[in-house]
């Protein structure tokens, strides 16, 4: 994409902003998950805000659609992560990875290598997604007949062991939404964990044959 164009503007403009509301959004919904004697208003206020912020996301994806001059279509099938994170709000902060480009392209080039912000954005992303997922969990979890999940705690705990594909087994969803919500966490925690260990490893390879390279020759 032509910097000059106007969906890059468009997403230099509103990356930021949107990565912020992002946050307000996880943050409204942890607060009816987990804030179970809240008052009424409050809990209808973090669900206003959650519904203007789709809205908002809603609104960002149709602009960048607009933008493009792409059938819609083909920017779906091209633009897979904006689309994702507008069916399912929660995933908004996974658009790191392309905030830090959008900060880098106003600060110069980036200060990491291709290596670590790999390993950087993985993790971050796992962080993420570990906890929107053990929020989702939990929702659907809780008060459930037979759960074993009874509270945030082991929400949390299954989510660390699924994401890390350990998979102890003590703690197991039983309602179908929470089997599905499982299931795309341990898609997520195999690409995860595969792109931190492949970049690990590469920079590693790199690193030694760097040093082998710089070495004299032996006599």
């Amino acid at each position: 994409m032509d910097d000059d164009s106007p969906a890059a503007h468009w997403e230099q403009r509103t990356e930021i902003p949107l990565f912020v509301a992002s946050l307000v959004f996880i943050a409204a919904y942890a607060t009816r998950v987990l804030a179970v004697s809240l008052p009424s208003g409050w809990r209808n206020l973090c669900g206003f805000t959650m519904l203007a912020l789709w809205v908002l996301f809603a609104a960002d994806y149709v602009v960048r659609w607009r933008l493009s001059g792409q059938h819609f279509l083909r920017f779906v099938s091209t633009h897979f992560l904006h689309t994702v994170v507008v069916i399912l709000p929660l995933l908004r902060p996974l658009r790191i990875v392309p905030l830090y480009d959008v900060i880098q392209r106003r600060q110069g080039e980036p200060r990491l290598s291709l290596y670590a912000r790999v390993i950087a954005y993985a993790s971050l992303s796992t962080l993420l997604l570990g906890f929107c997922g053990a929020l989702a969990v939990y929702q659907q979890e809780r008060g459930a007949p037979g759960a074993t999940m009874k509270t945030f705690g082991d929400a949390v705990w299954w989510a660390a062991s699924t994401l890390s594909t350990v998979g102890y087994g003590d703690i197991t969803p039983v309602t179908a939404l929470g089997r599905v919500i499982a299931i795309g966490m341990m898609a997520c925690g195999l690409g995860l964990l595969g792109a931190v260990t492949g970049s690990f490893s590469s920079l590693l390879m790199q690193i030694f044959s760097r040093q082998s390279d710089e070495r004299p020759p032996g006599r």
